[in-house]
């Protein structure tokens, strides 16, 4: 009795689940998945150390920018995001497109200033963000990194 309960309640969750699409979610994971496309890639010592940006699908993830020039906080702000947009449009997107910000202070006292440049660029729908202050610095010696994630 126990062994046909259990067959009866197997057929009762297949056909549930087929009516709810978990059959669909099933073939979907057995397709192969998107071949990523890298840009820009930073070699060390001829090994592959990093890249400027990936794509998966409709997705673009760009890797911090710093600047690494003479400057304040509001012009390292102001080059690391035309730096950014030019990763972006290599890539086929824009910065209205852009989902998510993480922005790396070497100084939290740096907040307002590079908040004063960075308002205004990504359109009208500004990205969700996440600003930290590093411990220890942003590598390079620039005041401010940036990476981000949008879609094409």
């Amino acid at each position: 009795m126990e062994t046909q309960r259990r067959s009866s309640l197997k057929r009762l969750f297949a056909s549930v689940a087929g009516i709810v699409g978990l059959g669909t979610t099933t073939k979907a994971m057995a397709e192969p998945a998107p071949e990523k496309e890298v840009f820009n890639v930073v070699t060390q010592q001829d090994v592959p150390l990093f890249s400027g940006s990936t794509k998966l699908g409709n997705l673009v993830f760009v890797a911090g920018k710093g600047y690494h020039k003479e400057g304040d906080i509001k012009v390292h702000t102001d080059e690391v995001l035309k730096e950014l947009e030019k990763e972006l449009i290599k890539a086929g997107s824009s910065m209205e497109k852009v989902l998510k910000v993480t922005v790396f202070l070497h100084d939290l006292n740096d907040y307002k200033a590079m908040n004063e440049v960075y308002k205004g660029r990504f359109g009208s729908k500004p990205p969700v963000r996440t600003t930290v202050a590093v411990y220890g610095g942003v590598p390079g010696e620039s005041l401010v990194e940036m990476d981000c994630i949008a879609y094409i």
